[in-house]
């Protein structure tokens, strides 16, 4: 089916086109509006996200521009997701906001789309509807939010309550203090002002060119955020009069573009899951091969939480944000891709300054590390891949005793426990929390806990193994996404205790030390079904459907024709 545009759904000469101009004037337009090329603003503002809290004025400022640029806006809205306030992992819902999103685009008379996101779902889900939707498109981030402070001391949302609630397990912060950081965590609203996913996601939409240069890292509360948002409203006149679209910007070429920036910038590994996914709809297929050479390629180059010590709306857009990060990284890109200025991106470089901190985003020569952010793991225990967050790990070399899991619940109770035997030669592996099993594969990498008795010796890290995901704000040696899942026939169901488990990251390497025949031996006896039955809705709609963490957990069907099985 074709999508539908502003000309075509007036049907002239018809009965419909006498209702439509009619509906259209009964809300106050007139007949020289209805001349105009009609741009859908979607929206995924709502009082359940804080992270899109600003999105009301920014829809209006984006109004004003696509007036002045001679179109004629009309905004919509769509569901808006965030993280906390689900009582399920709210990876389920990026692909039904995917499915809403592109019904919204294909199926209303919009001549050219923007869409406005910030979080960590809603962004690659309002992408892969764009994508697949592949009408002219921009993507306006919302913007990060302003770090807390408590005491003098900048705080960070998720990273440092992560640090707290460890200090508030060992006893040196009490209850009633922890509750006196609550107000002083978030800044203002707006996306976590970490490189978490939300960031990561808007510094990746940029540096995929579909986001103005320099738009995701102004402060959600900023009046040069608004003026962003004026500009997109202006600049998407331009790209439907050429008629540019999402497929003539997302290129094989511009996603190892925009994974180079991922590695450089030490962002989220929750963003191979989403960008697999929006490749997919292009019918691109990124191997994790792809990110594994990428990042061996790439230094890391951001010094800002979790993996350093800064936020992404204070010093790395002081810095010069991901424009100055893309001109320090040049010689590594391919400047010819397209971008929505209409524009290649070595033309939108030209002119780009060189980082104005270089204590922020160092230089190629003087890198923080040597390589990219993230490691991509291979072995007996994660036959189709696994990843970790090498610049947020101390620990890359490890051999050492098993400790296995079922449930979170019983992970977090042995880990409590001072009378546990868990010491720094044991690995805890969690299972069953993937796509299928959990359902949704949460974000329960970073929930297991560093024992307090641990911890009073000093010791800040452990290894910990799940078919999980992390939260893009956490740290610590978490090797995640172990594909395929326990629940789908995974390797991770055959470990019991006291195997022993050996993890390399410089080589690539996660083993455990048994035999082919004696995983398949075990796994003839070994059972793991999803955790909950859901008996229908989406939620069972997503447990029948979804694919493994390597296919971008999204819905075969959803894929580009030659990619669907």
């Amino acid at each position: 089916m074709r999508n539908s545009n502003s000309k075509t759904w007036l049907k002239p000469g018809t009965r419909q086109c006498l209702l439509r101009r009619a509906l259209i004037k009964s809300m106050g337009y007139t007949d020289a509006d209805l001349e105009r090329p009609i741009v859908g603003i979607i929206n995924t503002w709502a009082e359940t996200n804080p992270g899109h809290y600003n999105f009301r004025q920014m829809a209006d400022a984006v109004k004003r521009g696509v007036w002045a640029a001679g179109g004629f806006p009309l905004e919509v809205n769509t569901m808006s997701i965030c993280e906390v306030f689900f009582d399920i992992s709210s990876l389920i819902y990026r692909n039904l906001l995917s499915m809403t999103t592109e019904e919204l685009i294909a199926r209303h008379p919009f001549d050219g789309v923007i869409l406005l996101g910030s979080c960590d779902k809603n962004v690659p889900a309002q992408l892969m509807a764009a994508v697949s939707a592949n009408k002219p498109m921009i993507f306006l981030p919302g913007g990060p939010m302003l770090p807390g402070n408590y005491k003098g001391e900048s705080l960070a949302c998720g990273t440092d309550s992560f640090k707290l609630w460890t200090k508030h397990l060992a006893g040196e912060i009490s209850a009633e203090e922890l509750k006196g950081v609550e107000g002083c965590l978030y800044g203002s609203i707006g996306a976590c002002p970490i490189m978490g996913t939300a960031n990561s996601m808007q510094c990746a939409t940029e540096s995929l060119g579909l986001s103005l240069p320099g738009s995701a890292s102004a402060l959600a509360v900023s009046a040069e955020k608004m003026r962003y948002g004026e500009e997109t409203g202006r600049q998407i006149m331009t790209l439907i009069e050429r008629d540019i679209k999402p497929k003539d910007i997302v290129s094989e070429a511009a996603l190892r573009n925009c994974i180079t920036v991922l590695m450089a910038s030490g962002g989220s590994t929750n963003l191979i899951i989403h960008l697999t996914a929006i490749a997919r709809r292009a019918g691109i297929t990124l191997p994790l091969s792809l990110f594994q050479e990428i990042s061996d390629r790439t230094k890391l180059l951001v010094d800002v939480k979790p993996s350093g010590k800064g936020t992404v709306g204070i010093e790395f857009h002081q810095a010069g944000g991901v424009p100055a990060l893309m001109k320090e990284l040049e010689s590594l890109l391919d400047g010819d891709v397209m971008t929505v200025t209409g524009k290649t991106l070595k033309e939108n470089l030209k002119n780009v300054q060189k980082p104005w901190r270089p204590d922020v985003i160092a230089s190629l020569e003087k890198p923080l590390a040597p390589n990219g952010g993230i490691a991509v793991l291979h072995g007996n225990l994660a036959p189709r891949g696994a990843v970790i967050k090498r610049s947020a790990a101390s620990i890359l070399k490890f051999r050492g005793e098993a400790r296995v899991f079922d449930t979170l619940a019983e992970a977090e109770k042995y880990l409590l426990d001072p009378e546990s035997d868990m010491d720094e030669n044991k690995t805890i592996i969690l299972r069953g929390y993937g796509p299928k099993g959990a359902p949704g594969m949460p974000e329960f990498g970073n929930y297991m806990p560093i024992p307090p008795k641990l911890y009073k010796r000093g010791i800040r890290d452990y290894v910990r193994i799940t078919d999980s995901r992390m939260s893009g704000g956490a740290f610590g040696t978490v090797v995640l996404h172990v594909c395929p899942e326990a629940c789908d026939g995974s390797p991770l169901g055959a470990v019991r205790n006291g195997d022993i488990v050996e993890m390399d990251v410089e080589k690539g390497i996660l083993n455990v030390e048994l035999s082919l025949e004696e995983i398949a031996e075990r796994l003839r006896t070994a059972k793991c079904e999803p955790r909950e039955q859901f008996e229908r809705g989406f939620v069972r709609h997503y447990m029948d459907n979804v694919l493994q963490a390597d296919e971008g957990c999204d819905f075969a069907y959803l894929q580009e024709k030659d990619l669907r099985k």
